[in-house]
This record gives structure tokens, C-alpha cells and sequence, in this order.
């Protein structure tokens, strides 16, 4: 009898270890792994082009290099704009005599003949007035008809206006163009600068400078090869502006609200944790929705594009490496 209650106590017991394993093996299948979410290290980029079509001429800058904000870093070869800046050059001459020319009025020449044509009529008017005077006694004495009277006026008259003439002729070669004539030639003057200028500021565009202090990433073109007006030749990154982007479904969501913290894992650095500043959340468009499966309890889930940034600059760190999050979905 008391080797059947010690054997019914060790079967007890076996059984209540069977329980406890079972149940504690159960909690490990049962217990739901952390879904992980993973992000990747972007940086702000430029991408080098010109305003002006050309060939390739020289690379100052390789893929890797660093370069600063104003470095030279792609000469082109546009022949066709020393050409139209001749152009320019030319016609800018050209409305600079045409503007001297209206400035300095008739020639010299001109000038002293206008002068000695009015010294002429004058004397033509005071032989036609002391003719007319004649004339005018006689013909108060009714020697001669009052026919020949107004012949000698005539005569006289058109004297005057022959000198009035004259003197509007001289005036006229004395100074020169007029005031409208000047401020057209003026205008063209104007004009012609404009477009040097404007050729020039083409000119500018044949030597690309680099906007920021970063890092070469990616050359397009070849040395020699031809390149359109906007082509991107060269890709410039600020490996001082970076930011890591996830994208999370909004169930999943939980404290990543602005301005919140979060740890990453970065696996590139040796799995470094790092802290980043939750600084940017927007949804995104309707082909990353998650379509739900069921029609009991679920919907349709939309995924939300998350940025955050380094609170302290990250070293080493590339864009493209790889963020490991896992905190807000345990």
C-alpha cells in the first residue's frame, strides 16, 4: 500500500512537470515575434547641369571626390556661343558710331554750306527790297502800273521766305539730329549691350560650379560627348544633411509622432544604435496601400513615408545603409 501511494505521488508529480513544460513551451510558440521595421539612409543631392548645350571639355571632379561650394567641377566646349558673342560685339559697334553719328550732327562741310546758302538769300532780300522800293516810288508817281508794283512784292516776298528757309536749313545741320532721332539711336545702343550681356551670361554657364560642399557620387556623360540644355552631368550629395526614411503602416505606427525619438540599429556600423528626431510623416500614394484580406474586421491600410533624423552627426554613415527599428512594434 505504501509503495502504491509513493508510486501514485512520483506519477503526480511527473505529470505536474509534463503540465509545466508544455505550458512553458507554449509560451515560447505562442509568444508573437517583433516585426521589424527597415529603413534606409538617404542625403540631401544636386545633380550638376547647364543652361547651355556643349560638349564635354574637362572634368575637375571624379565619383568620390569632395568638392566645396564654388569648386569648378565641369568645363563644356560651346564654340557657337564665341560665335554669336562676335555677333553681339558687332552690332553693339555698330549702335555705338550710329549714336555718335546723331551726337555730332551734320559734318563740318554741311555745316558752312547751309551757312553761306542763308548769307545768300540775305543779300537776295535787300536787292529785292530796294527794288521793291523803287518800284513802290514809282508807281506812286503813276509812272508804272500798279502790275509791275506787285511783281516787285512778289519778288520780294519770296526773298523773305527763301531765307527763312535757309536759316532753317543751317539751324537745322547745327544741331545736328533731332531729340527723337538721338534717343533711338540711344535705344539701339541699348539694345546691342543687352544682348552682349545676355551672350555673356551664356558664357558663364560653359564652367559648372558646384552649389555645396559634398561628396561626387555619380558622373553621367563622358569627356567628349555631347550634352543638351538641363542634362544632368554629375550627382553632388551633403553627407552633412542625411536623414534615414521608413515606411510604416499606420496600424503599426504607434509613438512615431513629430518631434518623438526612436533607436535604430544600423547593421553597416557594426549594429550601432543611434537616436534619431521623427521630422517628417505623409502618407503615400494609393498603390502602397495594404489591401485587406477579410471582410471581418479589417480595412484597408495605408502606408505612411516617416523621416528622422540624426540627433548628432553619425560617422561613416553612407547613404543606402540599412536602419533596423523595432521599438515601436513590440
Amino acid at each position: 500500500m505504501k509503495k502504491k501511494n509513493e508510486d501514485l505521488r512520483i506519477g503526480l508529480l511527473a505529470l505536474v512537470i509534463v503540465i509545466v513544460l508544455i505550458f512553458i513551451i507554449g509560451l515560447f510558440v505562442n509568444k508573437p515575434e517583433p516585426m521589424i521595421i527597415q529603413g534606409e539612409a538617404e542625403a540631401a543631392e544636386v545633380r550638376i547641369s547647364g543652361k547651355v548645350p556643349g560638349r564635354i571639355k574637362q572634368f575637375n571632379a571624379e565619383e568620390g571626390s569632395q568638392v566645396k561650394a564654388g569648386d569648378t567641377v565641369v568645363v563644356l566646349d560651346c564654340p557657337e556661343l564665341s560665335a554669336k558673342l562676335e555677333q553681339a560685339n558687332a552690332a553693339e559697334n555698330a549702335a555705338q558710331a550710329q549714336n555718335k553719328k546723331a551726337i555730332k550732327g551734320a559734318r563740318k562741310e554741311m555745316i558752312v554750306s547751309a551757312f553761306e546758302m542763308w548769307q545768300k538769300s540775305q543779300v537776295g532780300v535787300d536787292i529785292a527790297k530796294k527794288s521793291y522800293d523803287r518800284v513802290q516810288r514809282l508807281f506812286e508817281k503813276g509812272v508804272v502800273p500798279a502790275q509791275k508794283r506787285d511783281e516787285a512784292q512778289a519778288q520780294y516776298d519770296a526773298a523773305i521766305s527763301t531765307t527763312k528757309a535757309a536759316k532753317s536749313q543751317y539751324d537745322m545741320a547745327l544741331n545736328g539730329a533731332e531729340s527723337e532721332d538721338k534717343e533711338a539711336a540711344v535705344a539701339l545702343v541699348d539694345r546691342a549691350k543687352g544682348a552682349v550681356n545676355e551672350v555673356k551670361s551664356f558664357m558663364k554657364e560653359i564652367t559648372l560650379i558646384s552649389p555645396i560642399d559634398g561628396e561626387v557620387t555619380e558622373v553621367f556623360p563622358k569627356r567628349g560627348e555631347l550634352v543638351g540644355t538641363g542634362a544632368p552631368i554629375m550627382s553632388i550629395v551633403d553627407l552633412n544633411d542625411m536623414w534615414f526614411t521608413f515606411n510604416v503602416r499606420e496600424d503599426l505606427l504607434g509613438n512615431l509622432k513629430m518631434g518623438s525619438s526612436l533607436k535604430v540599429k544600423v547593421p553597416a556600423l557594426n549594429n550601432q544604435i543611434v537616436t534619431l528626431k521623427v521630422s517628417y510623416i505623409k502618407a503615400l500614394a494609393s498603390y502602397a496601400t495594404w489591401k485587406a484580406t477579410k471582410t471581418s474586421g479589417q480595412f484597408d491600410v495605408k502606408t505612411f513615408e516617416v523621416r528622422a533624423r540624426p540627433s548628432s552627426r553619425i560617422m561613416d554613415l553612407r547613404p543606402g545603409m540599412t536602419a533596423l527599428f523595432e521599438e515601436a512594434l513590440k
